[in-house]
Protein backbone atom coordinates (compact mmCIF):
# COMPACT_ATOMS: atom_id res chain seq x y z
CA UNK A 1 0.00 0.00 0.00
CA UNK A 2 1.80 3.65 -1.32
CA UNK A 3 2.57 5.40 2.27
CA UNK A 4 1.16 8.41 0.70
CA UNK A 5 -2.21 7.14 1.91
CA UNK A 6 -1.78 6.27 5.13
CA UNK A 7 -0.09 10.02 5.73
CA UNK A 8 -2.74 11.19 4.30
CA UNK A 9 -4.91 9.26 6.45
CA UNK A 10 -2.99 10.76 9.21
CA UNK A 11 -2.82 14.58 8.31
CA UNK A 12 -6.40 14.12 8.26
CA UNK A 13 -6.61 12.70 11.57
CA UNK A 14 -4.02 15.26 13.81
CA UNK A 15 -4.28 19.09 13.70
CA UNK A 16 -0.60 20.77 14.17
CA UNK A 17 -1.17 20.77 17.49
CA UNK A 18 -1.72 17.11 17.76
CA UNK A 19 -5.14 17.06 18.68
CA UNK A 20 -7.68 14.85 17.15
CA UNK A 21 -9.81 16.55 14.95
CA UNK A 22 -10.84 14.14 11.90
CA UNK A 23 -12.39 10.93 12.65
CA UNK A 24 -11.42 7.36 12.55
CA UNK A 25 -13.38 7.04 8.96
CA UNK A 26 -11.00 9.49 7.56
CA UNK A 27 -8.04 7.88 8.49
CA UNK A 28 -9.94 4.52 7.00
CA UNK A 29 -11.82 6.27 4.33
CA UNK A 30 -8.20 5.74 1.88
CA UNK A 31 -7.43 2.46 3.21
CA UNK A 32 -10.90 1.02 2.44
CA UNK A 33 -11.09 2.60 -0.87
CA UNK A 34 -7.06 1.12 -2.23
CA UNK A 35 -9.12 -2.38 -0.30
CA UNK A 36 -11.82 -2.32 -2.51
CA UNK A 37 -9.80 -1.59 -5.66
CA UNK A 38 -7.39 -4.44 -4.91
CA UNK A 39 -10.21 -6.75 -4.32
CA UNK A 40 -11.65 -5.78 -8.16
CA UNK A 41 -8.47 -5.55 -10.08
CA UNK A 42 -6.87 -8.77 -8.64
CA UNK A 43 -8.99 -11.55 -6.65
CA UNK A 44 -12.21 -11.27 -8.50
CA UNK A 45 -10.45 -11.60 -11.86
CA UNK A 46 -8.71 -14.81 -10.53
CA UNK A 47 -11.51 -16.18 -8.84
CA UNK A 48 -13.32 -15.99 -12.50
CA UNK A 49 -10.61 -17.87 -14.44
CA UNK A 50 -10.39 -20.47 -11.56
CA UNK A 51 -14.00 -21.14 -11.80
CA UNK A 52 -13.67 -21.76 -15.62
CA UNK A 53 -11.12 -23.80 -15.50
CA UNK A 54 -12.85 -26.14 -12.87
CA UNK A 55 -15.93 -26.18 -15.14
CA UNK A 56 -13.47 -27.08 -17.90
CA UNK A 57 -12.16 -30.24 -16.05
CA UNK A 58 -15.30 -30.80 -15.20
CA UNK A 59 -16.89 -31.29 -18.60
CA UNK A 60 -14.13 -33.68 -19.74
CA UNK A 61 -15.48 -36.61 -20.78
CA UNK A 62 -14.51 -39.75 -22.73
CA UNK A 63 -13.79 -39.16 -26.94
CA UNK A 64 -12.38 -35.30 -25.81
CA UNK A 65 -9.33 -34.22 -27.66
CA UNK A 66 -7.70 -32.27 -24.85
CA UNK A 67 -4.32 -30.26 -24.37
CA UNK A 68 -2.27 -31.14 -21.26
CA UNK A 69 -0.61 -28.33 -19.47
CA UNK A 70 2.50 -30.10 -20.50
CA UNK A 71 1.41 -29.44 -24.24
CA UNK A 72 0.59 -33.19 -24.63
CA UNK A 73 -2.44 -34.07 -27.24
CA UNK A 74 -4.69 -36.77 -26.74
CA UNK A 75 -8.20 -38.03 -26.71
CA UNK A 76 -9.60 -38.70 -23.70
CA UNK A 77 -10.02 -42.93 -23.66
CA UNK A 78 -11.49 -43.97 -19.85
CA UNK A 79 -12.53 -41.47 -17.11
CA UNK A 80 -11.98 -41.93 -13.35
CA UNK A 81 -12.97 -40.11 -10.76
CA UNK A 82 -9.89 -37.55 -10.73
CA UNK A 83 -7.75 -39.32 -13.41
CA UNK A 84 -8.18 -39.76 -17.45
CA UNK A 85 -6.55 -42.01 -19.27
CA UNK A 86 -5.33 -40.38 -22.72
CA UNK A 87 -4.54 -41.94 -26.13
CA UNK A 88 -1.65 -39.80 -27.22
CA UNK A 89 -0.88 -42.13 -30.83
CA UNK A 90 0.86 -44.76 -31.72
CA UNK A 91 -0.86 -46.81 -29.03
CA UNK A 92 0.77 -45.24 -26.37
CA UNK A 93 -1.71 -44.39 -23.56
CA UNK A 94 -1.10 -41.92 -20.38
CA UNK A 95 -3.16 -41.45 -17.55
CA UNK A 96 -3.32 -38.05 -15.95
CA UNK A 97 -5.04 -35.58 -13.18
CA UNK A 98 -7.61 -33.78 -14.80
CA UNK A 99 -5.72 -30.59 -12.87
CA UNK A 100 -3.47 -30.97 -16.17
CA UNK A 101 -5.75 -30.65 -18.67
CA UNK A 102 -5.52 -26.84 -20.19
CA UNK A 103 -8.42 -27.31 -23.01
CA UNK A 104 -10.52 -29.05 -24.85
CA UNK A 105 -9.36 -29.10 -28.43
CA UNK A 106 -12.52 -29.03 -31.54
CA UNK A 107 -11.82 -32.10 -33.31
CA UNK A 108 -10.03 -31.56 -37.01
CA UNK A 109 -12.46 -33.80 -38.72
CA UNK A 110 -14.70 -32.86 -41.14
Amino acid sequence: MPYHAILTGLLLATEEGGEQTGSLLAFLFPLIIFGGLFYVALILPQRRRQRQMQDLRDSVEVGDQIRTIGGILGRVTHEDGDEVVIDVGGGTKLTITKRAVAEKLRDQEA
